[in-house]
């Protein structure tokens, strides 16, 4: 099943390249969405695919990569907007 999700990830995540790495491992995966910072020092993240990536790709999220400090993430459902790549905004 494919589906849409937003994820917010709370903690020391800016700064450490998770961004970077989130975009490498959502390319691995074949997700396709958006990353970014926020004004809050949290990085959002709007991804798109198969059900199995993105359980994948969440349990990447609530980790990060080395030097990042996860404290949590948030997770909604949206509406799949078709996305073709995955970008950092």
């Amino acid at each position: 099943m494919f589906k849409h999700i937003d994820i917010e990830v709370f903690g020391d995540v800016q700064g450490v390249f998770f961004r970077d790495s989130a975009s490498k491992k959502a390319q691995e995966l074949n997700i396709k969405g958006v990353i970014k910072n926020t004004e809050r020092n949290s990085v959002f993240i709007q991804a798109e695919g198969e059900n199995s990536a993105i359980e994948k790709f969440l349990e990447w999220c609530s980790q990060g990569p080395e030097g990042a400090s996860v404290k949590h993430i948030k997770i909604m459902l949206g509406e799949v907007k078709n996305y073709t790549d995955f970008k950092i905004i």
